[in-house]
């Protein structure tokens, strides 16, 4: 038997522009074996391809970094109803079975009460020749899997493999892929960079409303509005002695609404570890805009640095 060398990996980050629609799905051939029939046995390293074994050979940096990235961005863009799968076997043929690096599929059984053939698929090419992913893809695609895709490491590409013309397609780096097995368009950019990966999963996150974050942002406001309350309805109160209880009351109500905002945004902050410079907690401080406040509060969910919350807040000279 010949064997052949080869690494898989994968990638994530966030994008905006063109978007990769959903194709049909695609038909397997009849009589193909169940995807979960063995032929290369689990847990190991091996694997067949048209009755070849082939050695999938672990990775070093980028290919295994880019494989954490990509398992990163896709695990968190997981519809409700799919399942992700790094590494999983799937009989394509009589005589192949081989692992995606990564891929998606429905989480109920079929009828028989077996799992499903997976929706999307992802490889990571590195060292190996585009030849193993090409051969991996058109399998994938016969056997009935709706979309492949194939991350080039070092080219720092995207491709989508192509029916109609059965080859690769390079995908625009500010394009974005749409599918049902989505909670949001997955951009481009956020497989390819680590710096844009960790923005594109908090805003999956915030669209999976997970129960965790919901309740972090949840007790950030119930905080501030608590604090506001308190520091609204002292002042209002000192102030009603003095202009009159109607007019004191009104304006410790709104005085506690700011104060409540601005808390929020500080909490929300703090618990997604992001820290605040003493600039950006007077300029916090100092807004007394309630609708501004409020945008930042939303800003603060998903800012990779504190500038970001209150960027464009200064006036120009």
């Amino acid at each position: 038997m010949r064997r052949h060398d080869h690494v898989l990996l994968a990638p994530g980050a966030g994008a905006s522009g063109r978007t990769v629609q959903a194709p049909p799905a695609g038909r397997a051939r009849p009589h193909a074996p169940h995807v979960d029939d063995r032929l290369a046995p689990p847990e190991t390293r091996v694997e067949y391809l048209h009755g070849v074994e082939v050695y999938a050979a672990p990775a070093d940096p980028p290919h295994a970094t880019q494989h954490f990235d990509l398992t990163y961005v896709l695990g968190a863009h997981v519809a409700e109803g799919y399942r992700g799968a790094v590494d999983m076997l799937t009989r394509t043929d009589l005589g192949s079975d081989y692992a995606a690096d990564a891929s998606v599929f429905a989480q109920k059984p079929d009828r028989a009460g077996r799992r499903r053939l997976e929706e999307l698929a992802f490889e990571v090419s590195d060292k190996q020749a585009l030849a193993v992913p090409t051969t991996k893809a058109r399998l994938l695609i016969a056997r009935g899997v709706r979309r492949v895709f194939c991350i080039l490491v070092k080219q720092r590409r995207v491709m989508e493999w192509s029916r109609e013309t059965d080859g690769w397609r390079p995908l625009p780096k500010d394009a974005v892929i749409e599918d049902p097995c989505l909670v949001r368009p997955l951009p481009i950019q956020a497989l390819l960079e680590a710096a844009s990966s960790d923005d594109a999963v908090a805003r999956a996150l915030l669209d999976k409303r997970v129960p965790a974050l919901e309740a972090a942002l949840a007790e950030g406001e119930a905080r501030g509005e608590a604090r506001g309350e308190a520091r609204g309805e002292a002042r209002g109160e000192a102030r009603g002695e003095a202009r009159g209880e109607a007019r004191g009351e009104a304006r410790g109500e709104a005085r506690g609404e700011i104060r409540m905002a601005q808390e929020a945004i500080l909490t929300v902050l703090e618990s997604r570890g992001v820290a605040t410079p003493a600039e950006v907690a007077r300029a916090i401080a100092g807004c007394e805009d309630l609708g501004k406040l409020r945008r930042w509060i939303k800003r603060a969910a998903t800012a990779t640095t504190a500038a970001e919350v209150v960027a464009g807040s200064r006036r120009k000279r």
